[in-house]
């Protein structure tokens, strides 16, 4: 190769150059040996393909006058891009919001009695769809028939694997090509885009709206039934509620009418609670003990909210309805799988052996208000001073769309900006910091706010050392 001195031209020159750096990029070979020497037992594919794709890149940045690195410099990169390629994106999360059912956050949790109580069925083979006594194949729903009657006197029962696959499923399967009556004043549409209008058209039902939107009579059903009529819908206010000058049909109105001219009643529950939640719901929300006791056609609710166990759209009701629910092809694309009939199974055997602590989500909705101050007393204790932690009353949800507009009183540890301010923090600040250690607090008027009604076994001393780690990193030892 010729020396730059000897080019015939600029032009000759600038190309000599970049020729030479680009024989400066590491080979492919020697970079895979370094990498292996460093990371255990990698993907190899995968490995090679992101050391091409980095090596492809470099090329283009060096030919666009980028920066010439060395060879370690080239292995780390490789190292950082293979570590973003492996690394999982759910992780494990501190919910210090308050809000019990967080949909964003998953929902409802399952505590570590109830996954090794069914752990054994998930890492052996089991009787899903098999039946022990007759050696025969038998029904996956046949598991929580016996729960669900003993728990509610239920006729019997269908599990999805959500509430809006039951939704669909049941409009479906009843109404295709038939009228569905509704009220105006309860056509919602719930997080995700959710209407239940689309959905009606969508499985073929036809929208028979009545009422207006604060007020529907038993009347406005009555008037709307003809021969195209093949149900009355009810459904839950989710997250909002109508107020003042309003009227809803109650739904044993409606169960009497839809009986009285042979039609199908159906409650889309939105979120379904046991009467143990009585203290907490009564007044704003039905128990299903109360509504099974009205003997409706179908209902539906998730398993994943007030519930508190793995997502699911359970349908109880009567026999015959069920079976014709069973005989629609869409539940096979709809069924619920092995991991959620037994977490179902699980938390239902809980609540009929009155075992609180099995079932978080109960827990921390059940939580009063000593227990809370004393908690969050805790908590402000373990945080350094500096931070200027304060314990205050605050307001909790239940979340999951249930009892919209009414809170549950609650403690927590407040942060204040004028307390941060000499510390050159604010509560946005703090927020983020707390955010990247997978601690989710709440904002409120300037202030963070660290709600310990939602704090599981374990979360307080990770928020302390949060806070000690930040305490260290701004140098606030002397203060």
């Amino acid at each position: 190769m010729r020396a730059y001195w000897e080019c015939d031209s600029e032009e000759n020159y600038k190309t000599l150059k970049m020729q030479t750096l680009l024989q400066q990029i590491p080979k492919t070979d020697k970079l895979l040996n370094a990498l292996n020497a460093k990371l255990q037992t990698p993907n190899q594919n995968l490995l090679k393909r992101l050391t091409l794709e980095f090596l492809d890149s470099y090329r283009q940045e060096l030919l666009k006058g980028g920066e010439l690195l060395d060879f370690e410099s080239c292995i780390k990169r490789i190292i950082m891009l293979y570590q973003n390629a492996t690394q999982k994106s759910l992780k494990p999360l501190i919910n210090a919001t308050g809000i019990v059912v967080h949909t964003n956050l998953g929902r409802s949790v399952f505590s570590e009695e109830i996954l090794e109580e069914i752990k054994p069925l998930l890492t052996q083979y089991n009787n899903l769809e098999y039946h022990l006594q007759t050696g025969k194949r038998s029904e996956r729903y046949l598991h929580l028939q016996r729960l669900f009657k003993t728990l509610l006197n239920a006729e019997d029962v269908l599990v999805v694997n959500n509430n809006a696959a039951a939704v669909f499923l049941i409009l479906n399967t009843f109404a295709k090509g038939k009228e569905v009556i509704i009220s105006r004043g309860e056509l919602i549409e719930i997080g995700g885009g959710f209407r239940i209008p689309c959905v009606m058209e969508d499985s073929g039902a036809i929208l028979r709206e009545v009422g207006t939107t604060n007020k529907t009579h038993l009347k406005d059903y009555k008037d709307a039934i003809n021969t195209d009529s093949a149900m009355l819908f009810k459904v839950h206010k989710s997250n909002y509620t109508i107020t003042g000058f309003s009227k809803e049909v109650e739904l044993k109105e409606l169960i009497a009418l839809a009986k009285e001219c042979d039609l199908i009643d159906y409650y889309d529950l939105g979120s379904g609670y046991f009467d143990i939640l009585d203290s907490i719901f009564k007044g704003f929300e039905p128990s299903l003990q109360s509504i099974c006791t009205l003997n409706p056609s179908l209902i539906s609710f998730s398993g994943d909210k007030l519930l508190g166990t793995a997502q699911a759209g359970i349908i109880l009701g009567k026999k015959a309805h069920i079976n014709k629910l069973k005989q629609n092809q869409l539940l096979r694309m709809l069924r619920a799988d092995k991991f959620t009939i037994a977490a179902l199974e699980a938390t239902l055997n809980a609540y009929l052996q009155g075992n609180v602590k099995a079932i978080p989500t109960l827990q921390m909705l059940l939580r009063d208000k000593d227990f809370l101050h004393t908690l969050a007393q805790e908590l402000a204790k373990g945080i350094p001073p500096c931070f200027k932690p304060k314990v205050i009353p605050t307001k909790s949800y239940s979340g999951g769309g249930a009892m919209p507009n009414h809170s549950l009183e609650s403690f927590g540890v407040a942060f204040y900006a004028k307390d941060l301010n000499f510390l050159k923090l604010d509560a946005t600040k703090l927020e983020q910091h707390l955010r990247n250690h997978r601690i989710i607090a709440r904002l409120e008027n300037s202030a963070l706010i660290l709600d310990v009604r939602t704090l599981l076994e374990g979360d307080l001393v990770q928020i302390v050392e949060s806070f000690c780690a930040l305490h260290k990193e701004l140098q606030c030892k002397h203060i």
